[in-house]
This record gives C-alpha cells, structure tokens and sequence, in this order.
C-alpha cells in the first residue's frame, strides 16, 4: 500500500489577506480559488516546485476555529518547508516583510531558520545537507 500526505487545512481570518500572504510574501501558487457557498472557498496554495503538496486555506467559521488561528500546533512549528538555498529565500522573504522567529541555524542535518505566518502559525524553513 502507498499513502502520502497531499494537503493540509490551515485555519485563517480572511481569504483574501491569506492568499496574498502566502502568494505574495512566501512565493506560493494559488492553485485553486473557486466559491462553495456565499461563506464558503476552496483556496487551494502551494511552494512553487511542489506539485504533491497544498494549503487549503480554510476561512474559520465560528468562536472555536477562530481560536485556533495562529495556534493550528499548539504553539510549536506547524510546518516544515524545504528549499534549496536557505539564504536567498530567507533573504526574499525578510525583505517581503516576513517575521523570522529564529534566524538561520546550522545543524548537522542542514540549515533552519522559523518565520510565523500572517496569523503566527509557524514554519521552519529547512536547506537539508548535502550528502556526498
């Protein structure tokens, strides 16, 4: 049997100002943004070079799931992100005006660094090491 994880439901405030932070800041792709109901979207964001995996934005909708935004893990990071080159899109990123809770590490499994979200969900940026 093959299983894998394709997507991820992230609570957010507002439709809009998610995808704009996530397209615009973090240089995600708006996969899919089509109306369900006059409350409801299926917004659908992913890394760019990352067919396999999305972010369905998910707009909360009552007392209990607007709690849980900015808190989807508890306070612990929600999310794992890998890329190429740390530093270049640490660097477009900060200069986008995301928050970097922890600046760039190193590790002996690679370089790390954490941002929060728009709504402080957060994110460890990995450059995984180079294995000769």
């Amino acid at each position: 049997m093959t299983q894998k994880i394709v997507q991820i439901a992230i609570v957010v405030k507002n439709y809009d100002e998610a995808i704009s932070f996530y397209t615009d800041k973090l240089g995600f792709v708006l996969l899919e943004d089509k109306v369900m109901s006059e409350t409801k979207r299926w917004v659908r964001v992913a890394p760019k070079g990352d067919p396999q995996f999305s972010l369905l934005l998910a707009q909360a909708s009552g007392e209990k799931q607007e709690q849980s935004i900015g808190n989807q893990a508890g306070g612990r990071v929600f999310i794992f992100m890998h890329t190429d080159d740390l530093m270049r899109d640490y660097a477009a990123m900060k200069s986008k005006g995301v928050i970097f809770v922890r600046e760039p590490v190193v590790e002996e499994w690679g370089t790390v660094a954490v941002f929060s979200d728009l709504y402080g969900n957060l994110f460890d940026l990995i450059e995984p090491s180079k294995i000769s």
